[in-house]
């Protein structure tokens, strides 16, 4: 992105190590934060425009590091079920996806995640029709992640989503070829066995060895529920993480979601190979699944990183939403009085672009580092806080995913005063509703 931004008159959380918040602007070039100050518009002829921000937080996009377009279209089809049954409806209304209801699917949930502020994801699609969610993502604007589900094996999985190890191999390679480093480095491959239960061994293995060989981001899904524990135990004499690690599936190349149900020996494995966790507090309650200990995994050394899981099991993308969930269930299983609101804040930025490798390159506002930047208003009554406050905590117990009102990823704006700017959102929900509809009359 070429040309000069000038955000005028925030208060910048930066994110920084030493977590400066600063009154001041915020200079973007060509696609960079070039400065971080105040009166950086001395010379305003420099500046190709000028956005004026006053009264809102500015700070690093949302980083989401486990998330689901494939399953957009289906919020509010498969309630108050636990995880078992809500994936065997699921899993029906994923098989019946043709390219265009994926491709619909995806960019409903780019609309939703950008208007909340995220910018960056790492997502898990359906075994078919991928092609469509790269280039939803390419059109969206967004920075991501993503790969296929890769599934070779599982009772009660529809034939739609049935495929034989070499066929998953192939795919995700094929894939690969197409999609990671497009658009300028802004999308890339990761590869997405889907859990334990749905992959071969040696499928697992394979997609270790492939992620190796070419430096790839492994996502999948882990302990989610006692049952999976019960399964795996009963299958390989040991928890689900200790059976990834002993099949070469842990290290610091890997995200695993939910990390729900631990044992002893689990954090010590996560920490020593440095494997990250993506914690999704409102899908494993609204699964009935549990609650992680993050608290012990933080003191054990685990990084961790957040995500909304998909629509359907959340009921939303929103990650200021997501941190709150968080962090005040944090504060019941945690009882000492600990910054939870930092800690998650942490986690949504900063921890989100280390669980993708892309610290050096996003996840706070500094110079040098790609603009991926949002500002949220925080001069709505739900959010007034009297002087001094705790920034943290005012934006994660106060603030709504619809008080972002300035999106940008590589210096290009993406949403202003709160409407996208480059996605037609009534278009993109009128045509969903329209894919659906047909989408529901293949699974009947």
């Amino acid at each position: 992105m070429t040309g000069s931004l000038l955000l005028k008159g925030g208060t910048v959380l930066t994110m920084n190590t030493k977590r400066e918040v600063l009154s001041g602007d915020v200079l973007i070039k060509d696609g960079m934060i070039a400065a971080v100050g105040e009166a950086l518009n001395e010379n305003p002829g420099q500046v190709d425009r000028v956005v004026d921000i006053e009264g809102c937080y500015v700070l690093p996009g949302f980083i989401q590091t486990h998330v689901h377009l494939c399953q957009t279209l289906f919020r509010g089809q498969v309630e108050y079920v636990g995880l078992g049954k809500w994936l065997e409806r699921t899993w029906n209304l994923e098989a019946a996806h043709d390219p265009r209801s994926m491709y619909y699917s995806a960019m409903l949930g780019c609309c939703e995640l950008l208007k909340s502020g995220t910018t960056c994801i790492l997502d898990m699609g359906s075994v078919h029709h991928e092609d469509q969610v790269f280039q939803a993502l390419s059109e969206s604007g967004m920075r991501a992640f993503a790969g296929k589900a890769m599934m070779d094996r599982g009772d009660n999985v529809p034939p739609g989503l049935k495929e034989s190890t070499r066929e998953s191999i192939e795919e995700t390679t094929s894939l690969i070829s197409r999609w990671h480093g497009a658009n300028a480095g802004r999308l890339r491959y990761a590869p997405a066995p889907r859990f334990m239960e749905s992959c071969s061994e040696e499928l697992l293995r394979a997609v270790s060895e492939k992620a190796r060989e070419l430096n790839l981001l492994i996502h999948s899904h882990a302990s989610e529920t006692e049952e999976e524990l019960n399964g795996c135990r009963s299958e390989h004499g040991m928890s689900p993480l200790a059976f990834l690690h002993s099949i070469g599936l842990t290290g610091k190349h890997v995200v695993l979601a939910h990390c729900v149900h631990l044992e002893a020996e689990d954090f010590r494995i996560l920490s020593e190979t440095q494997t990250k966790v993506a914690h999704c507090p409102s899908s494993n309650l609204k699964l009935s699944s549990g609650i992680a200990d993050v608290g012990r995994m933080l003191r054990s050394g685990v990084k961790v990183s957040l995500g909304c899981d998909g629509a359907p099991c959340n009921n939303n993308l929103d990650m200021v939403c997501e941190m709150r969930q968080a962090a005040l269930l944090q504060r019941y299983v945690n009882t000492d009085e600990f910054n939870w609101a930092q800690v998650f804040l942490e986690a949504a930025t900063l921890g989100g672009a280390g669980a993708l490798a892309l610290d050096d390159t996003i996840g706070s506002i500094e110079p040098n580092k790609r603009a991926d930047i949002i500002a949220i208003d925080m001069s709505r009554t739900h959010t007034f806080c009297g002087e001094p406050c705790e920034p943290s905590a005012r934006l994660v117990f106060s603030a709504k995913g619809s008080d972002v009102k300035l999106v940008i990823v590589d210096g290009r704006v993406l949403l202003e005063n709160g409407s996208l700017t480059e996605l037609d959102e009534k278009e993109i929900v009128a045509k969903s509703s329209e894919e659906f509809k047909k989408l529901a009359s293949r699974c009947s």
